[in-house]
């Protein structure tokens, strides 16, 4: 009986979001997406530094075009694109995405940091 009902409360909080669960409860917050493989070590730093921050990340390091990574983010609805590049290497910054809507700009890491809890206690304060 408690399965059943948790199953339930799922499928219904999954109905009710349309699958864009909050951003705190969300599995993966954001997915880096390095534009060439030249950029894959970068693109480990920057998760590296996000996990020490509690930021749920990971790398997509499939040798694919930088658009059919976007596009696949966007089906999973992960709620932020972080593209990384050579200018984003070379200023220790990030090209930020969200889910659904346009870039939100070039940003230094730890202003992405600040910028995502800063969404998260604003979603919590909500409830």
């Amino acid at each position: 009986a408690p399965f059943g009902s948790m199953e339930r409360f799922v499928a219904v909080l999954l109905e009710h979001t349309g699958g864009n669960l909050p951003l705190w409860l969300t599995p993966e917050q954001a997915v880096v997406l390095p534009i060439s493989e030249k950029y894959i070590d970068y693109a480990k730093e920057v998760v590296a530094t996000l996990d020490q921050h509690d930021i749920r990340v990971t790398v997509d390091d499939r040798n694919e075009k930088t658009g059919k990574k976007i596009r696949d983010a966007e089906l999973n609805k992960t709620p932020y694109m972080l593209i990384v590049g050579e200018k984003e290497m070379n200023d220790h910054s990030l090209a930020v995405r969200q889910h659904g809507q346009v870039d939100l700009g070039t940003m230094p890491i730890a202003d992405f940091v600040e910028y995502i809890n800063q969404k998260i206690k604003q979603e919590l304060s909500e409830f």
